[in-house]
């Protein structure tokens, strides 16, 4: 496996030229929303790379080795010697159509040397959780699912995804990767702390909250943000929820804000919200955060273990939220440095900010959306 990359402000052929010379099977980039209403940006990549798979998301920042990028493109090529690959796409026809999107995307992919798969999907008019129980449904809980939802730097309003020549705000895609020769290991962690009374959702359909003790959701969230509260929807970014057990214990799983419906009173969370479950606030400093990805890293080189050090050059892939990069503000680059720092050289870094995490629990293979997560991908193969 070799990998390749490079970071640019604007698409340029001489700049593409180097990622060329190890005959790349498939390109990955991650770049601001902007590049895909140019339609040069698909035409540069198709150009450069007419024979590699080329699949891109916007963000709402940009990961790769130098640390973390805005209104910039990272192109990450890869080549494989011994994995194969194939490709899944579909548009997603709105929120209602999610666990079906999922379930398409999974049966083009199932077979039974599948071994990992890889899910990009457009972050807005999406449940991440149905999207996944979708995939699951289809492909079982014995394949291990990571990815994240594209961004759109905050504003969750449209979001892009690209396959090979296609741009689009309604297209989602998922890379399955086959046979004995895949590393694949994950690992993903918050930093958040909770704080306040735990709370049931007394009202709840999906991911719409309209009640908190019986009370619209929404003025409750307001009475805790204080002054915070004039900036909704975005300053929820800062604020996100723990979802707890039916006995009030932390589930690991966070859900953060996407948006408001004041007449309503209700609170869009970027995933499902149980009935009559319990929720607590969340909030975070930098150091916590920082904490919490060089966990996630860890935990991902646990897994891959002897793998990583046989495995020669390897892939992290790193998805974080948005809300992360909000809080971190000028710091946000400590995050991906302790991530490198975990990995050594061998590996190369790449990802994005995001409206969504995918990945299984540390201990297990099955798959939730996460929220506020450092979220890492870690792919090698084996000589």
């Amino acid at each position: 496996m070799q990998v390749r990359q490079t970071v640019l402000t604007s698409l340029e052929d001489a700049a593409l030229a180097p990622l060329t010379e190890i005959s790349p099977d498939l390109v990955l980039v991650f770049a601001a929303p902007s590049f895909f209403t140019d339609a040069a940006f698909a035409a540069g990549l198709a150009r450069a790379f007419p024979r590699a798979r080329r699949l891109a998301l916007s963000t709402a920042g940009e990961i790769s080795g130098q640390g973390v990028g805005d209104n910039s493109i990272v192109v990450t090529a890869i080549h494989f010697e011994h994995i194969p690959f194939r490709v899944a796409f579909t548009d997603i026809a709105g929120m209602e159509d999610s666990t079906a999107a999922g379930q398409r995307l999974a049966e083009q992919l199932r077979a039974p040397d599948l071994k990992a798969v890889l899910l990009l999907s457009q972050g807005v008019a999406v449940n991440g959780s149905d999207l996944i129980a979708g995939a699951v449904s289809v492909l079982g809980k014995g394949i291990p699912l990571t990815g994240g939802l594209a961004g759109d730097n905050g504003a969750f309003t449209r979001t892009w995804a690209m396959l090979d020549d296609v741009v689009s705000d309604r297209l989602m895609l998922a890379v399955g990767f086959y046979g004995n020769a895949v590393h694949f290991a994950h690992g993903s962690f918050g930093g958040w702390q909770s704080f306040g009374p735990a709370r049931r959702a007394t009202r709840a359909s999906g991911n719409v909250l309209y009640e908190l003790d019986g009370e619209p959701a929404l003025d409750i969230y307001k009475r805790y943000l204080g002054e915070y509260a004039k900036d909704l929807p975005a300053s929820g970014l800062l604020f996100p929820f723990a979802i707890l057990s039916h006995e009030r214990e932390e589930t690991g799983l966070i859900r953060t804000l996407l948006g408001i419906d004041e007449a309503a009173g209700s609170l869009t969370l970027a995933g499902d919200i149980p009935q009559d479950g319990y929720l607590k606030l969340m909030h975070a400093s930098t150091e916590a955060l920082v904490d919490g990805a060089e966990a996630a890293a860890q935990a991902a080189r646990l897994m891959a273990n002897a793998a990583a050090a046989n495995a020669g050059q390897s892939l992290a892939i790193l998805i974080s939220c948005i809300g992360r990069k909000l809080v971190m503000g000028g710091r946000v680059d400590e995050e991906v440095e302790a991530v490198g720092a975990v990995f050594g050289r061998n590996c190369v870094l790449t990802g994005f900010y995001s409206n969504g995490e995918i990945s299984p629990f540390l201990e297990t293979t099955e798959c939730k959306l996460h929220n506020q997560t450092m979220t890492i991908t870690w792919l090698g193969e084996a000589g």
